[in-house]
């Protein structure tokens, strides 16, 4: 009888993929993923420490499943629960401290070891015999010195949906003093080409319709090439697209997330020779600041980001961007805000991300004098999300009466309605009882707010109207 995994995911698509990744490695244990917890045999919370009081989210969640653990073993059975990701790599310690009926502590480069981690843990609470409520504690965060990736399993044990997640690179070293992710995650690796090609295959094999490149510096990805040689990302991504778009015309790809500074000319120039690469990009930029930028350890200054706007742009004159802002980084005056605000009007941006400075334990930014004051953060933030809004909506509303592309992967709020993306990552609500998950379809755009897009099927249009996966 197979067992029942539930894996909660928090945080980026890196971590969506890691969570199928887990679920890929305990698969051979007879653990069959579940959407429905209450009745799971496991459970993993795959976190993220990007985000303010990140780990004090983590055991509130943890709570829940403690009472969970408590009366399954009431009943004479019990629940395995595992902490992974990020927050279990910086936190790993306390989280044994202070939740000990936690079994597994699993960093994100070391998920591979799940099945060993897992028998030493069953050893262990055998061991106990049931005489206490605390799990056994097993717990493994360490930096290992191969990669994961070469441990795990080829093909996966679900089916991939219509949009598939690979990643290719991992870790940061570029230690902005904002960011816990070098930490981590470790420092940067790339995966072999050839391993990339092979694990592509299997996507466009089992359906996928579109490919997003994964990494936390994705655009920094410097791995070997089958010539033996070290390839940039824009040699990569020629190659996928050599490889399997004849046979694939309509296959979408796209890479998430870049940096600044690893935007160079040759991935420039692909983004305006693959029709494949969509035109959109997350760019993060932070700041409009050169002062704060500096502060930040950015690397690079406002005109440089814009210099790069203007690039793609040349190249691509239909792109969009998304991108990341911080407001009230240490040291941040009223004049290095107003220098956010100009950014933001001189790029024009489809959508964004943006927050308000936290610190994270053990970055640099954490002992940074001069703190900005939380409510002059919140009213800078304010201001920010305001325009970014304004921003959005136009791009939105620009979009009404046009035909685009969307891939539908899931479904909406209502019976016979299903939501898509379009090229530009926009919610796109269609109501229509011929779609369902993975189909796609030209679809003209009706209705635009902020946030999503509504419209039709076109009479005509990419794939004459609709096309199953």
């Amino acid at each position: 009888m197979a067992k029942k995994l539930f894996i909660k995911t928090y945080g980026c698509q890196m971590n969506v993929y890691d969570s199928a990744r887990m679920a890929d490695v305990l698969a051979p244990l007879g653990y069959a993923r579940t959407e429905t917890p209450d009745d799971a045999d496991m459970v993993v919370i795959n976190t993220c420490h990007i985000r303010e009081k990140a780990a004090e989210k983590v055991f509130s969640e943890l709570g829940h499943w403690r009472q969970r653990k408590t009366a399954a073993r009431a009943a004479g059975g019990d629940v395995t629960i595992a902490v992974a990701g990020c927050v279990a790599q910086a936190e790993g310690e306390e989280i044994i401290a202070r939740a000990p009926f936690v079994d597994l502590v699993v960093g994100p480069q070391a998920y591979h070891r799940l099945p060993e981690l897992l028998a030493q843990a069953e050893r262990a609470r055998a061991k106990r015999n049931g005489r206490s409520q605390a799990g056994a504690g097993v717990m493994d965060t360490d930096f290992p010195v191969e990669s994961k990736f070469d441990h795990l399993p080829e093909q996966s044990a679900e089916a991939p949906g219509a949009v598939g997640f690979l990643a290719v690179q991992e870790g940061c070293d570029k230690f902005c003093t904002f960011c816990v992710v070098p930490y981590t995650r470790g420092a940067e690796y790339s995966r072999p080409a050839e391993a990339i090609f092979a694990e592509a295959r299997r996507l466009i094999e089992g359906g996928v319709q579109e490919i997003a490149l994964l990494g936390q510096n994705v655009n920094a990805w410097h791995g070997e090439g089958p010539d033996g040689r070290t390839w940039s990302l824009g040699r990569l991504l020629r190659e996928l697209h050599d490889r399997f778009q004849p046979q694939h015309p309509r296959l979408r790809w796209r890479y998430t997330t870049s940096h600044p500074r690893e935007m160079d000319d040759d991935l420039i120039v692909a983004h305006g020779e693959l029709p494949g690469l969509m035109p959109f990009l997350h760019l993060p930029v932070q700041s409009g600041s050169d002062a704060v930028l500096r502060a930040m350890n950015r690397g690079h200054g406002a005109a440089e980001y814009l210099d790069i706007i203007a690039r793609l742009r040349a190249a691509r004159p239909d792109i969009a961007f998304s991108s990341d802002f911080i407001t009230g980084f240490p040291g941040e005056t009223e004049k290095d805000f107003e220098a956010t605000l100009e950014l933001v009007r001189k790029v024009g941006f489809a959508s964004a991300y943006s927050f308000k400075y936290s610190a994270r334990p053990g970055t640099p930014g954490s002992l940074l004098p001069n703190r900005v004051p939380d409510a002059v953060s919140a009213e800078r933030l304010q201001r920010l999300q305001a325009l970014l809004l304004e921003q959005a909506t136009a791009f939105n509303q620009a979009c009404i009466g046009r035909e685009l592309d969307v891939i539908f992967d899931r479904p909406g709020k209502f019976a016979g309605q299903m939501i898509g993306r379009s090229p530009y990552m926009q919610p796109v609500v269609v109501s229509d009882a011929r779609l369902g998950m993975g189909d796609r379809a030209s679809v003209t755009i009706t209705a635009a707010t902020a946030t999503s897009l509504s419209g039709t099927v076109a009479a005509a249009g990419c794939g004459d109207s609709l096309e199953a996966a």
